[in-house]
């Protein structure tokens, strides 16, 4: 039998971890293995949902790339008039439904303006309704997440919807798989504040960009436990240049774990908490001398 090792570098193999998903992970391996992904579904006894999902995944973290024509110029926004808006809620029953239940999600009325900006999301984007939805009820959520009471603007739902349209997120597998690697991320950054001590307020983006770093290493908690302490110690609070720098200095040396730590800090001959190592002459001669004058 013709057996081939399958590969996985660390990254990767970490941001299949994170992203919780077994789906991806088994799909990710069957590709890696060289196998075409027209002919998964079957091969891997997934439905199409299932699939779907797990492309999406993929498309996510980053591990599959997938050539999606782009039906929209990154940066620019159309201009449709009052009229453009007008007729479209004369001649398009779905318009007119998903104009509907934007307004009951958001508890308020759409302006002339903010329907140009619907209307950008269906005919510009491409998005579906039922993604449209899912996007509108995910920025309420982030929204909630940073601390605030008040629904989002359709001007911040905007600069969202173009995101998933670069990222290709325009269906409801997608939507759902992006959602759910955002709620595994936001659940890591949680832990990562309580480790850091930091409660009661939110981090600053540049914050952020260290802890999102940080958490892409792959290091775990007992690892960044022991960083932080470190940083308390010699700046006597926590310095997130200073952190980063001990993990950034961890990584390059390759200890990811805490034992990898322990081990790159031990001086040379010195034996690992709780091991043993083979006694020298000297000491095996005072050994000797104290057993004869016992």
């Amino acid at each position: 039998m013709n057996t081939q090792t399958l590969y996985i570098e660390k990254g990767d193999a970490h941001k299949l971890l994170s992203a919780a998903s077994g789906d991806a992970a088994l799909l990710y391996i069957y590709l890696k293995s060289g196998n075409d992904a027209a002919e998964a579904e079957e091969a891997l006894c997934m439905n199409e949902s299932r699939l779907s999902c797990a492309l999406a995944t993929l498309r996510q973290l980053g591990l599959w790339q997938e050539t999606r024509p782009a039906g929209f110029v990154p940066g620019e926004r159309p201009n449709y008039t009052e009229r453009d808006v007008l007729q479209t809620m004369d001649t398009d029953p779905s318009f007119r439904s998903l104009y509907g239940e934007v307004q009951r999600r958001l508890g308020r009325t759409l302006n002339t303006e903010e329907l140009k900006i619907l209307l950008g999301f269906t005919r510009y984007l491409g998005l579906p309704e039922d993604v449209i939805c899912v996007l509108v009820s995910y920025c309420q959520d982030r929204a909630r997440q940073r601390g605030s009471t008040r629904n989002p603007a359709l001007r911040t739902i905007e600069k969202e919807a173009y995101a998933w349209a670069e990222r290709g997120i325009d269906t409801m597998e997608a939507a759902a798989a992006f959602i759910h690697s955002q709620n595994v991320y936001h659940s890591r950054l949680a832990g990562l504040m309580r480790l850091l001590q930091i409660r009661g307020r939110n981090l600053t983006p540049g914050e952020e960009k260290y802890a999102r770093q940080w958490m892409d290493m792959g290091f775990d908690d007992e690892v960044l436990t022991m960083a932080y302490e470190r940083t308390c110690l010699n700046t006597g609070g926590l310095s997130w240049a200073y952190m980063n720098k001990i993990l950034t200095r961890w990584k390059e040396a390759g200890m990811h774990t805490a034992e990898d730590v322990r081990n790159g800090d031990r001086k040379p001959g010195t034996p690992a908490k709780g091991g043993t190592r083979p006694l020298d002459s000297d000491e095996q001669a005072a050994i000797a001398r104290m057993l004869q004058e016992v």
